[in-house]
């Protein structure tokens, strides 16, 4: 097991000096005025919006639907975004077997998140000028900015090509990542899991319905349910820990950027909200330092590790356990 040792592009690039206490409002990145809507990202987040509503309609609603969503919620965003995007792509936390790697990207790709390299480069980027001007989210535009605003917005600075050369060069070493960047993959890969969900529901319907008609309408039940609500709850939950973190909360630790710990979103989000814990020690595969703060996603990669799926595993160890309780 591997001490919390940062990364080259961590120890490499000063970190923004902007002290919590005087990070009271910032602007917006630069160039991202006049604010010039990102039509790709407006589109696909009003469909999905407007598909996880009419899963409630009547006619798709079942609560055979509503366990499925629940139960994808939690496992793709905890296994996708949380355990393989951030934890593992971005600070390598710890390290596992390709074929395990690449399975979990694709879990993320079907969170809609972005690419791997995409992904990976905002959150450094983050990380680099935290709660400062260049920060893609900081909260302390404005709440709107930090939760979604950045994403249905144009900003030149996260540009592909200058944001991946700065932050994501270890990434697109690997073919599969290069592949999903350069043709349909990621397209393919999301139209599919619409199709698994409906087929599987389908299935299902013919199994305990009468007719043809009966069984499809259960079949877009599971397929919205477990598509579109899912996905939706899985991207307010990743967003909420770019807004809600950096407004509300706890400080176990002084650093230079206003990340907080957050009760509500840590246990939302499998201990992703435990962040100002991660902004103090990012490379560190457990963000939960006090007893309170529990970490199913840390859980999750010492199960792996017990398995011998996962290996240099990086963890910062807090000094003794106090029984200090949160505070504002």
């Amino acid at each position: 097991m591997s001490t919390d040792q940062p990364l080259a592009f961590e120890s490499s690039v000063p970190l923004a000096a902007v002290p919590a206490a005087t990070a009271s409002r910032i602007a917006l990145p630069a160039g991202v005025k006049p604010l010039q809507p990102d039509w790709p990202n407006v589109i696909v987040i009003a469909f999905y919006h407007l598909a996880a509503i009419a899963a409630f309609l009547p006619i798709y609603f079942s609560w055979t639907g509503v366990l499925v969503a629940i139960v994808t919620a939690r496992l793709t965003g905890l296994l996708g975004i949380n355990l393989c995007y951030h934890r593992l792509l971005t600070h390598q936390g710890f390290k596992c077997p390709k074929w395990l790697e690449h399975s979990l990207v694709v879990i993320a790709v079907c969170c809609v998140e972005d690419t791997p390299a995409r992904w990976v480069a905002v959150h450094r980027r983050h990380h680099h000028h935290a709660d400062a001007q260049p920060d893609p989210h900081s909260p302390l535009v404005n709440f709107f900015w930090g939760h979604i605003g950045w994403v249905l917005f144009k900003n030149p600075e996260l540009a592909r090509l200058g944001l991946y050369d700065r932050y994501a060069k270890d990434i697109l070493r690997d073919r599969f990542y290069v592949k999903l960047e350069r043709n349909a993959m990621q397209l393919q890969i999301i139209a599919a899991q619409w199709a698994l969900f409906f087929v599987v529901g389908f299935i299902a319907g013919l199994l305990t319905t009468d007719t043809w008609t009966d069984a499809a309408l259960f079949g877009g039940s599971i397929m919205l349910w477990g598509v579109a609500v899912r996905t939706v709850f899985v991207w307010h939950q990743t967003w909420s820990v770019n807004s809600i973190t950096h407004l509300w909360g706890y400080r176990n630790y002084e650093t230079n950027e206003d990340s907080r710990n957050n009760l509500f979103v840590g246990y939302l989000a499998h201990g992703e909200g435990w962040h100002n814990n991660h902004h103090a020690h990012p490379r560190s595969a457990r963000h939960g330092h006090r007893w309170w703060e529990f970490d199913t996603t840390y859980l999750t990669i010492k199960l792996l590790e017990r398995l011998g799926l996962a290996t240099d595993v990086a963890v910062y160890t807090p000094p003794r356990a106090t029984t200090e309780s949160p505070h504002p």
